[in-house]
């Protein structure tokens, strides 16, 4: 049976955005106080777009406070991790546009680091405070493992979703019927590849590719032929290339070639240009300070027209193994529909409160 609620697209409208403030000194080590300032930069630059709410653990908030400014509303809540893309809820709009979220279970992308209970539970937290419906699934799942369009569609990695460190008990067709269940698609297309290098998360899809539109979609292909990745993607992209959404339409594909790598505490690493977050009128991105940041900064805005395309130094956030995507996520808008379009049959009180206005809260 599938849920009244859907998932929608990420470009639809947000009533703002969720963070987490970075303070695990056994991921970050030396570079600590760089990411903080990687991401008090991006929550202020998607807080020229939308509000944002960053949550800081007991006793960080002031810490958060300072390095964002006034633009960014912070509250304090247990969280072990600063990855609010994979542990916070995923929300969810029924027929009516009442809204929901959906707390998935959490596991650290297969106990990779400890403790995780607090970021596990976080979830419901922020449901709680932000007055919404919570819809509980027994599955381990984070947002960064799955894109949707929003019309039935969702895209993920075989690496992922199948590794047996997150549901070994479930079949591919009950983290299929599950995803349905909860997200309210109706299709699932399955990519054989995630990152080769993406130890981290096992192969997130957004690493790979992610819904620019309805039926349009924009995939990472390296150029270089040694790039790890430049055979898995093009075998990821032949996939979509014969594959249609869940409203029968063959997948427009639109390419990201370029790749980017930057030294910090003397490693090397990847900032993924498609790891960026989309705000109300505008795309935030990741950026390496690399020569190729223009020509990718380029292609998506071509991608997203209309949107002003913004990026931010992202190098220490990958060195912790992500990027803008994975640090953020969105609130989609409860929508209000006039009495005459709604559904009799699911029409309810909406359980769903304002975000308050962005700024300093104790």
């Amino acid at each position: 049976m599938t849920t009244p609620f859907r998932m929608p697209a990420e470009w639809s409208e947000h009533e703002g955005c969720l963070m987490a403030w970075p303070t695990r000194t056994d991921l970050w080590g030396d570079v600590l106080d760089t990411v903080k300032g990687e991401y008090a930069a991006v929550a202020r630059a998607v807080a020229a777009f939308e509000p944002v709410t960053m949550v800081a653990p007991p006793g960080c908030g002031d810490d958060a406070r300072t390095r964002c400014g006034d633009g960014v509303t912070v509250i304090e809540l247990p969280v072990d991790d600063s990855w609010f893309r994979d542990s916070a809820p995923l929300f969810v709009l029924d027929g009516n546009g009442r809204r929901a979220g959906v707390d998935f279970r959490f596991n650290a992308w297969g106990g990779k680091h400890t403790p995780f209970d607090a970021d596990d539970r976080v979830s419901g937290l922020l449901l709680e405070h932000l007055a919404v419906e919570r819809i509980h699934s027994d599955m381990i799942l984070e947002g960064g493992a799955i894109t949707v369009d929003g019309e039935g569609t969702l895209i993920t990695t075989e690496q992922c979703l199948l590794h047996p460190n997150r549901n070994p008990g479930m079949s591919r067709a009950d983290i299929e019927t599950e995803l349905k269940t909860r997200l309210g698609v109706t299709k699932v297309i399955w990519l054989p590849y995630g990152g080769l290098l993406d130890t981290e998360t096992d192969g997130h899809v957004d690493g790979v590719c992610a819904f620019a539109a309805p039926a349009t979609v924009v995939v990472s292909l390296p150029e270089d032929p040694a790039h790890p990745d430049y055979a898995r993607m093009r075998a990821n992209r032949a996939v979509l290339e014969v594959t249609a959404d869940a409203q029968g339409r063959p997948l427009k594909i639109i390419d990201i070639p370029q790749t980017a790598g930057a030294d910090i505490a003397g490693t090397e690493v990847e900032v993924s240009y498609l790891n960026f977050y989309l705000a109300n009128g505008g795309v935030v991105v990741p950026v390496a300070g690399d020569a190729k940041d223009e020509a990718a900064l380029q292609v998506i805005a071509g991608a997203y027209p209309g949107r002003k395309v913004v990026g931010v130094a992202a190098p220490a956030i990958a060195y912790g193994g992500g990027g803008v995507h994975c640090i953020t996520q969105q609130i989609p808008a409860a929508q209000q529909i006039p009495a005459t379009q709604q559904n009799p049959a699911t029409q309810q009180t909406p359980a769903v409160r304002q975000i308050p206005a962005a700024g300093p809260t104790a």
